[in-house]
């Protein structure tokens, strides 16, 4: 059976967030007993946008929040285009999904959001939705009126359709391609006709009235709950599409807490959020851990969302400014860079110094399931392919690298570094780090041997190699540390610094021999990690390392219906094993994050696996 999974919006530039605590803790989804965190509806009183911000206590005083972006930022603002948690991030105010995570419920737990109630199935295959009443679009031009009308069902279908219509260019039909009964047919029919139908039918889609829908699924999927979360399935008005056009990515219109101008957004420099006045009911949580108590995170409970009147994103491409202006106090809460981490925390205790402790500032490390690797692509002339030649050049440059000098140099010595794709805490890691098959450095001897018996012994004869990496922070320093540790055996690297979009277009379009990313699961499930592996989510899909095994293929397709069990772990280790052997990237590391929070912000329980939390975020002198 033919799949295409894959993920797009988790891609991140590899010097992010440099640190990790050595230990990750394993997230579980509870599918049942979920509270809902908003129903109802109503509206808040906000501010002129125009008028200027006014920090302060005082209630009747606008509330600005203060964010850092580390790199030039969004590509767009539509969901179908998402290509990076950039866009993750920027959309996040704006849309909204069916699905959301519960704010401070641990482990991660899904909610509904623009629902009134949990999906509900009797067969795993069949789900029945219900939207919640008196959620309306943001106020635009494109509404009667001005006036944004109420969501309705045919909405959601309609932004699920535009994933099928490749005109879009969209990203992420991999969330939808061989998983809904008669969808795919759809998709093909509609783009080999001469206009693209929205209002044609699809056998596993059924409106009932405004508020009420179902879909059926062609086989149960483990993942399919988590995917109405995502930002890609965030919900669109066809009005807004259809008057903007191309220019919708810079005009986001959506349900969500905030609304964004289109001069609002300038990019490489700022975004600009707004106070949706009309939002629907959502209030803070009431269900919390224990832990929240003490942290001052069950105050605002029964508060209607959101909180603050508007909010300001800077971007930073370099991190020098970015910490300058955070001690300026011109920034509510920032991931501090490595270079400045020893100012911030002791090494050793990984404990927040008593310069920031005394001025009210607190900590916050939030681990990451993480996946940091130097990638291949597949189908270059000289790196690529799966001859006995390129395979064991590939193997020699993987053995040539030190990740244990670029964690101490660049990252503290706090990440942890391993065999795989697949992080700490999640089956199918290996035990201790380290699987059977490896091709971790350093290994030098090993590594000139190897360079030797794919015929370029002391790297004689062998060209250049163009290595891409996303300009800002170290990357720089990174990558002169690469290129010293390729020429002790005879490899000379030539390094592109490009800004992180055009790192994702060169990656998309193949034109990156070998380039460096992270990945950030989306759900606490190996095959979110493994389905970058996949052969059909080729570039510009999830899959840019354009790797191809069919062995490995038909054992994805096999686990990605398969519950959790003993038997699921082996075929996810095989299947680690089957990549490692190959060697289509080096590496792994897994980081945790420490943030450093000002004073005035409040309310901050800082995550990484979804991005819609600011709309729960409160500031005060």
């Amino acid at each position: 059976m033919l799949l295409r999974f894959g993920q797009i919006h988790r891609w991140t530039t590899f010097d992010e967030g440099r640190t990790m605590k050595p230990c990750i803790s394993v997230f579980v989804l509870a599918l049942c007993a979920l509270f809902v965190g908003c129903n109802g509806d109503g509206g808040t009183d906000t501010p002129n946008p125009g008028d200027p911000p006014v920090q302060g206590s005082d209630s009747s005083a606008e509330k600005v929040l203060h964010l850092a972006m580390r790199t030039a930022g969004p590509q767009s603002l539509d969901p179908i285009r998402g290509t990076s948690v950039y866009d993750n991030r920027a959309c996040n105010p704006v849309y909204e999904t069916l699905l959301q995570y519960s704010y401070l419920k641990r482990p991660l737990q899904l909610e509904p959001l623009l629902l009134s109630e949990m999906p509900t199935s009797e067969d795993g295959l069949t789900y029945h939705f219900k939207l919640k009443k008196g959620v309306h679009f943001h106020d635009d031009e494109c509404f009667e009126d001005g006036k944004g009308r109420e969501l309705v069902a045919s909405d959601v279908i309609y932004s699920w359709k535009r994933m099928a219509d490749e005109s879009n260019n969209p990203n992420g039909w991999w969330l939808f391609e061989n998983t809904y009964v008669g969808f795919d047919e759809y998709r093909k029919a509609q783009n080999d006709a001469a206009k693209f139908d929205y209002d044609a039918t699809v056998d596993g889609f059924k409106i009932i009235n405004d508020h009420e829908f179902q879909v059926t699924l062609k086989e149960k999927v483990q993942r399919f709950l988590w995917t109405l979360a995502m930002f890609q399935l965030s919900v669109v008005p066809h009005e807004a599409v259809d008057m903007y056009g191309e220019r919708f990515g810079r005009h986001p219109v959506g349900t969500g807490p905030y609304t964004l101008k289109e001069g609002d957004w300038q990019p490489g420099t700022s975004l600009l959020y707004h106070k949706n006045p009309n939002y629907h009911e959502c209030y803070y949580p009431e269900e919390h851990m224990p832990e929240d108590v003490d942290a001052g995170l069950t105050k605002p409970a029964g508060t209607k969302l959101p909180i603050v009147d508007k909010i300001e994103v800077t971007m930073f491409e370099q991190d020098q400014p970015m910490w300058l202006q955070f001690n300026a106090k011109k920034l509510d809460f920032i991931e501090v860079p490595a270079e400045y981490f020893e100012q911030a925390f002791n090494k050793r205790s990984r404990k927040i110094t008593s310069e920031f402790r005394q001025k009210g500032y607190t900590a916050q490390p939030v681990p990451l399931l993480d996946f940091i690797f130097i990638g291949f692509n597949m189908e270059d002339p000289l790196l690529g392919g799966y001859s006995e030649k390129n395979t064991k050049l590939r193997q020699a440059i993987c053995l040539a690298l030190d990740w244990e000098e670029r964690n101490d140099t660049f990252y503290n010595n706090i990440n942890i570094i391993y065999d795989g794709m697949i992080p700490p805490g999640l089956d199918g890691h290996p035990k201790d780090g380290e699987a059977k098959t490896s091709f971790r450095g350093p290994d030098v001897t090993r590594a000139k041997q190897l360079l030797a018996e794919a015929g370029y012994p002391n790297g004689e004869g062998l060209p250049e190699i163009h290595y891409y990496v996303g300009q800002g922070g170290n990357s720089q320093e990174q990558s002169e540390m690469l290129r010293r540790h390729l020429s002790q055996i005879g490899v000379e690297l030539n390094v592109h610094l490009v800004p992180f979009p055009t790192l994702m277009e060169d990656v998309d379009n193949k034109k990156a021999p070998m380039f460096a990313f992270a990945w950030g699961s989306d759900y606490p499930d190996a095959e979110n990690n493994l389905q970058l592996f996949y052969g059909p989510n080729g570039s510009p899909g999830s899959n840019h390392f354009n790797y191809k095994n069919a062995e490995f293929d038909k054992m994805y397709e096999q686990i990605r219906t398969m519950p959790r069990s003993d038997e699921r772990t082996k075929i996810l280790e095989q299947m680690r094993d089957l990549v490692l052997a190959d060697a289509p990237y080096a590496g792994s590391m897994a980081r945790t994050r420490f943030y450093l929070v000002s004073p005035r912000l409040k309310n901050a329980k800082i995550t990484e696996v979804f991005d819609n939390w600011w709309k729960y975020l409160d500031v005060e002198e």
